[in-house]
């Protein structure tokens, strides 16, 4: 029997609550473990500290998020390289299967040159773990459009051992989900689910609740006997409280486990 693709909980999604509720409310709604996004919360940058939640919480961290936004410039290092290699090692120390890791920004020129290789030299000396390289979008600059990312906001445009497919980065970029997904093939590791509307706006939004194939891309993994792993990653920033939060992610967390359970029924 084909065991069940975990459903995991973006600590990130708690946001502007810090990681700790991440751990809390994926205990509470039933989710199947965390992604710990390594961001400006100091407990998200210290494993010990993400352990000692998985244990009180009786959560798994499943993935790690390095820190790669443009706030998390200097979490860790001012050196890309140092916050890649420290990311690893975090999902070693937690146990975590998955790194989660965008494409340089185009002005790190030495590290994008380079990049490939430091993945292949990672890979070699941490086996167990996939570190997948998630598709981004470009920047809207009047009626320009800006590439902050080398080679490509894309990463199928240059070709990795691994991938993330973010469903809102498809959203902002104009990308077909669905296509991409085919073009990343058996390399497509890891799903950050969540929704969106318009080219131009990373909007994260609940699943179902914009304009992406979310539930058709779940249930095209499902038939094929997937065995990666699916983040909920939603902004639920505007929802005010804790209880609308929670029914937030809660339903998310529906949409996950109906849409990959639809095909196997």
């Amino acid at each position: 029997m084909t065991q069940s693709v975990p459903v995991l909980l973006s600590t990130t999604s708690v946001y502007p609550e810090p990681t700790s509720v991440g751990f809390e409310l994926a205990a509470e709604l039933g989710y199947d473990g965390v992604e710990l996004m390594v961001f400006t919360d100091r407990i998200s940058q210290d494993p010990s500290a993400a352990a000692s939640l998985s244990r009180h919480y009786g959560v798994k961290v499943g993935a790690v998020h390095a820190p790669c936004l443009l706030v998390t410039q200097r979490v860790w290092s001012a050196d890309p390289w140092t916050r890649l290699r420290r990311s690893v090692q975090a999902a070693e120390y937690l146990d975590a299967p998955t790194v989660v890791i965008h494409p340089p920004f185009s002005w790190q020129r030495d590290y994008a040159r380079k990049f490939s290789s430091v993945l292949d030299s990672l890979k070699a000396r941490y086996p167990d773990i996939t570190i997948a390289v998630e598709n981004m979008f470009p920047l809207k600059l009047g009626k320009r459009k800006l590439v902050p990312y080398s080679p490509h906001w894309d990463p199928t445009r240059h070709g990795y051992d691994a991938y993330t497919l973010d469903l809102s980065h498809c959203a902002a970029s104009g990308a077909d989900a669905l296509a991409m997904a085919e073009r990343m093939g058996e390399n497509l590791r890891h799903i950050h689910l969540c929704d969106g509307t318009a080219p131009g706006s990373d909007a994260h939004m609940v699943p179902g609740r914009g304009s992406q194939p979310c539930a058709e891309l779940l249930g095209k993994l499902a038939t094929a006997d997937w065995n990666g792993s699916v983040t909920v990653e939603v902004s639920t920033r505007k929802a005010g409280n804790r209880t609308r939060r929670a029914a937030d992610l809660a339903e998310s967390l529906r949409f996950a486990r109906e849409g990959l359970e639809a095909a196997r029924t």
